[in-house]
């Protein structure tokens, strides 16, 4: 699910959301789960493979801040990516005090958001 490129481990473009179309559709059929920290919205994609899409809005920073953050979750993301259950399309959305945390913090803020959405393949694990 993911590769070694000269910028590090990146996941493979079939495994994310690009697409206008695709975010806009999980938005309107998706269910949304919070918690303190962070927004997810997640539906069936019919597919055998599961894609994450990221979005960070202009409340959290400037732009150098709100790419941070992305590439802070992505990572985290990508860390249980072989964890998470297939045929769902998946957003995260990262609330502004996610910059004021540390990364264990966000990790189990992640952890906890995807126990709710109830997509680890095996719920007992973490």
């Amino acid at each position: 699910m993911a590769f070694l490129s000269t910028r590090g481990i990146v996941m493979k473009k079939k495994y994310r959301l690009r697409k206008n179309e695709e975010f806009k559709r999980v938005y309107k059929r998706g269910k949304n789960y919070w918690n303190r920290n962070l927004i997810l919205y997640v539906v069936e994609n019919g597919l055998d493979y599961s894609r994450v899409g990221f979005t960070v809005t202009k409340k959290v920073g400037n732009s150098v801040v709100r790419n941070r953050t992305r590439r802070r979750v992505r990572e985290i993301y990508r860390k249980y990516i072989n964890n998470i259950k297939e045929g769902y399309d998946i957003i995260i959305i990262p609330k502004k005090n996610v910059v004021d945390i540390d990364h264990k913090d966000l990790e189990s803020a992640l952890i906890h958001i995807l126990k709710l959405a109830n997509l680890f393949k095996n719920s007992g694990e973490y």
